[in-house]
This record gives structure tokens, sequence and C-alpha cells, in this order.
């Protein structure tokens, strides 16, 4: 059996915002939310029944990250395939954000968007 993505950690600001766009646009559900480890800040799991996004909320503030293509160690981007590109797209503008780079490659289509805070995410559809 080839190894397989679980989930990803991600810390945002306001989990429950987060949560709450990607089950709009993404048709995901929230699959556990509590407390973060050791008491501090809270978690949501939102995604599949399969794979999941955990979005971690701290206490107190937290300091976006700049350029997280140059910094060691950042995310850069959250891919994720979608059966519609176009419905899709039209998912991701009611909910308030721009998509941009499109572009036709062997063997799909795709774009990527900005949320709220600054996490870059890419769609595409396979052929």
């Amino acid at each position: 059996m080839p190894i397989t993505l679980e989930h990803v950690n991600m810390t945002v600001p306001d989990n429950a915002k987060t949560a709450a766009w990607m089950q709009d646009v993404f048709g995901w559900h929230i699959r556990w939310q509590g407390d973060g480890m050791g008491g501090a800040g809270s978690t949501i799991h939102v995604g599949t029944d399969t794979s999941y996004i955990a979005l971690y909320s701290p206490n107190g503030d937290t300091q976006p990250t700049v350029d997280t293509y140059h910094t060691s160690a950042g995310l850069n981007h959250v891919a994720l395939v979608v059966d519609d590109l176009d419905a899709a797209e039209d998912r991701v503008k009611a909910a308030g954000f721009t998509p941009q780079s499109h572009a036709d490659y062997e063997p799909g289509r795709r774009f990527y968007f900005y949320d709220d805070d600054g996490l870059e995410f890419e769609l595409v559809q396979y052929d």
C-alpha cells in the first residue's frame, strides 16, 4: 500500500472562521474539535473521512510569515484535486477570494487563491 497523506496542521488566527469557509468551498465537514495540545488554544479538524487539515489557533495573537517561498520550513501552498475546476472557482469567488495564476498544463488545469490569513491554496483538475 502506498503512503497517503492523512493530515496537515496549520496555525490560523480564527480556526472556526477558516473551517467555515473550507466547509463551504471544499464541501468538507468538521471531524473533531477541542483543546490544542496541552490545553493551549484550540484545534478543529476539517476535511473528509480519510484526510483533513488540522486548524490550530493559539491563545493570543498570531504573526504572519513573510514570503514563505524564501523561508526554511515555510508552507508555500496546499494543493487540492477537484472534479470540476470551474464550479470550484465559482465557490472560491462566492467566498470572497480571488482566483489567480490560472494555467493549463499536462495533465490538467489549475488556479491558486489566498484566503484571508494569507494561506495559498491551489485547486487542480486532472483530465
